[in-house]
């Protein structure tokens, strides 16, 4: 199992290689000295590989890419490839034109309570949105 110690002496090496973790995560160490964290999947008989994201002060801790594997677990569980929902997220994120735009696709499709999501709307519209664009209080509903 990894350690923060442990991946902060990962070196990288003439070719890219993986160092094992727990829950079937892996990180893999680039020629470049990149650590990042993987999961490897099989889901309708095929395997599949998802990148979780990389490690370092600008991306993930090991505890967050944990969490995040689990996450991945579930949905392989549920039959989702975690892979193509990543895409799937990212093109969503492209597709949206402005901050407003993604704020409300993000509100609307972000799993999450219904009190949770009401408590994000209102602070999004309060803190967020510009006075003029902000919506009626009927959140369309």
């Amino acid at each position: 199992m990894l350690t923060d110690a442990a991946l902060k002496h990962l070196k990288p090496k003439e070719k890219a290689y993986k160092v094992s973790d727990r829950d079937g995560m892996y990180v893999r160490v680039g020629t470049n000295g990149t650590i990042s964290f993987r999961l490897d999947y099989r889901l309708n008989g095929r395997r599949e590989t998802v990148t979780i994201g990389k490690y370092g002060p600008s991306g993930l801790s090991l505890a967050r890419a944990r969490e995040k594997c689990i996450d991945a677990k579930r949905m392989v569980q549920e039959g989702l490839s975690p892979s193509i929902e990543k895409q799937r997220d990212k093109r969503r994120i492209k597709e949206a034109t402005s901050f407003s735009q993604f704020g409300e696709k993000w509100l609307a499709a972000a799993p999450m309570a219904d009190s949770t999501r009401a408590m994000r709307r209102s602070i999004f519209e309060r803190e967020l949105l510009p006075a003029g664009s902000r919506p009626s209080n009927d959140h369309g509903r």
